[in-house]
């Protein structure tokens, strides 16, 4: 089984005749993701990879019965697309887009609960579920069926730590990336408990990095509801404090966020911490 995504998820490509969001959809397909159609404002009738296009998710939602999106329109219109999705009726909205102004994900991500929808992202390299569906950038060559959930702020660290699973046999029921801006949708307190109530995930690694108390809030999250094995990765132990690493929410202030505050917190309440991202399975083999 796998959360969020699966093989009858009905997805649309929002910017699907721009460079990115062809490209993408054409990788989406070939692995077997059921994209139903694409937008773009004025292109309808137009075919992407044999994709329909339409002007409006709407349109392609009365016409499709879509129910995840995809963006990858440019950063100043990703709010407008993320609000469009979630007032067309969408469940799950995935924005890919890097460089969206924190208010904007503000106003975006309050509609979009509002709507009763959900979302992944900003500036996130989306999901997968081996097997059944990916929607969004992922590298689907490292991943395997499997029942390892694995929840990520990057998408980088994402694919190591995969591989690493993939390589010792450890297949992944769903992998997700959540993005790394200060403000984002879906993060580990919700992905956890989905990966808690998924009757074929059997063991969650959970990759985190300095900036912001997620982290810190996982781990209390851990300690009260998972009963499931956790091990986790935290990106940026030798960060200096004030130093921005990668993302825009990956940053040390006032001395706190910190890579050793929340390695301590997954400590305190028994969950290992591999110092290196090929630790990870056999931290996890050693729980199960």
């Amino acid at each position: 089984m796998s959360i969020l995504i699966d093989k009858k998820s009905r997805l649309v490509v929002q910017g699907i005749t721009g460079r990115d969001g062809g490209f993408h959809a054409s990788k989406m397909k070939a692995y077997g993701t059921n994209i139903v159609g694409g937008t773009s404002p004025g292109k309808a009738g137009a075919l992407v990879d044999n994709i329909p296009v339409f002007n409006t998710v709407r349109d392609a939602v009365r016409e499709t019965e879509a129910d995840t999106s995809v963006i990858f329109v440019p950063a100043p219109f990703a709010k407008d697309a993320m609000m469009e999705a979630a007032d067309a009726g969408i469940r799950l909205i995935v924005c890919i887009t890097e460089g969206v102004p924190t208010l904007d994900v503000v106003e975006a991500y309050s509609y979009i609960r509002r709507k009763g929808a959900r979302l992944i992202g900003p500036n996130c390299p989306g999901l997968i579920s081996p097997g059944r569906s990916m929607v969004g950038i992922m590298p689907t060559m490292i991943f395997r069926e499997g029942s390892t959930g694995v929840i990520s702020r990057s998408g980088t660290l994402t694919y190591e730590v995969v591989y690493n699973l993939t390589e010792h046999g450890m297949g992944q029921s769903t992998a997700v990336g959540v993005g790394g801006d200060p403000v984002v949708g879906l993060y580990y307190k919700e992905l956890l408990e989905m990966f808690e109530n998924d009757p074929e995930t059997d063991s969650i690694a959970l990759i985190g990095e300095i900036g912001g108390d997620a982290e810190e809030r996982a781990a209390a999250y851990i300690r009260d509801h998972i009963t499931k094995p956790v091990a986790v990765f935290i990106a940026g132990q030798q960060a200096p404090p004030g130093k921005q690493m990668g993302h825009a929410g990956a940053i040390i202030s006032s001395g706190s966020g910190t890579a050793a505050e929340k390695i301590a917190a997954f400590e305190a309440v028994g969950v290992p911490v591999a110092r290196e991202p090929s630790q990870i399975p056999a931290l996890l083999k050693g729980r199960r």
